[in-house]
């Protein structure tokens, strides 16, 4: 029975390409190998190399040059486009490692946004400006999912239930406080415990949303019962209310300190202690996978941002 033998596949190295590209326009060794930076023996081999795994002559050898063969003249239109490819290929990935180009994707609060993103974005829009960043604002029931789901690159919040699919960073230590005007009777203690706040309206969050159930375990824990006489959507609701003398309100102190009214010499943050509770933010990322280089970029110019507001 007759068997039909084949050669082994050849596929010419990036070097072995380069050098053959570099002979067929020069037609001389000794120019090419100048081009490359390589010695002329060092060209010679790689030639010889391709011809024998393609078995074909490429180059009829003269005294004095070399002139391509017709088996040259077909590679040569792949050879270039193949080279072309490449450096594509590697001035793209530059540029998007060079942070000239590319696009980051995250997921975030309205209520957090509000607060860490107004400045970082400015001052990343004029550092990067061909990045092109994508804002997912979203409730804090789907920010896990979004980050799980990889609808978007990373995510900046606190996680509920972070669970093992997700990867955090610490970004903003922060913690429970109590947000009073100056007058407040409870704006001059020196430590503020969750015990202190019984007898005194406040307001926070409605049920089940964010921070609440944290509050109310809090809360309970601390044997108090708070007199919530006002429940909202959005802290930036609870803030104004307070500034404008309805009643303190709970929240994370960086909320507080970082929004619009951050600055207003009539308000007074007290973290609340025994407990002293965490909240701190997280960058949170799908486990296993790596940031983009704009990723990493717009998260180093948001943590400069806060500790600049904190300054």
């Amino acid at each position: 029975m007759n068997q039909t033998t084949h050669a082994p596949k050849f596929t010419p190295s990036m070097r072995q390409l380069r050098a053959f590209v570099a002979v067929y326009e020069l037609r001389k060794l000794s120019a090419a190998a100048e081009q490359l930076s390589l010695t002329q023996s060092a060209v010679s081999v790689l030639i010889r190399q391709m011809e024998d795994g393609l078995g074909a002559r490429l180059f009829d050898r003269t005294t004095r040059s070399l002139q391509p063969t017709q088996a040259a003249r077909e590679a040569l239109v792949v050879a270039q486009r193949i080279l072309r490819d490449v450096d594509s290929l590697g001035a793209g990935l530059r540029d998007l490692t060079g942070l000239r180009r590319g696009r980051v994707a995250l997921a975030i609060t309205p209520t957090l946004a509000e607060i860490m993103l107004p400045a970082a974005m400015r001052r990343f829009n004029t550092l990067y400006p061909d990045i092109r960043v994508v804002i997912d604002d979203c409730a804090p029931d789907q920010f896990v999912s979004r980050v799980i789901g990889e609808h978007v690159d990373f995510g900046i919040g606190t996680p509920e239930r972070a669970g093992a699919d997700v990867d955090t960073q610490t970004l903003v230590r922060d913690h429970l406080s109590l947000v009073c005007t100056r007058g407040h009777p409870l704006a001059a203690r020196k430590t503020l415990r969750w015990a202190d706040l019984a007898g005194h309206p406040v307001i926070t969050v409605r049920p089940g949303y964010g921070i609440r159930p944290l509050i109310d375990g809090t809360a309970a824990s601390a044997g108090v019962v708070l007199d919530v006489v006002n429940e909202v959507s959005f802290l930036s609701t609870a803030l104004w209310m307070t500034a404008s003398g309805v009643a303190a309100s709970i929240m994370p102190s960086a909320f507080a300190r970082h929004s619009g009214y951050g600055s207003d010499p009539g308000l007074v943050v007290k973290t609340l202690t025994a407990p002293k509770v965490s909240r701190d933010i997280y960058v949170v990322t799908r486990r296993g996978r790596s940031l983009p280089p704009a990723g990493q970029a717009l998260i180093e110019v948001v943590r400069e941002e806060m500790t600049r507001a904190r300054g």
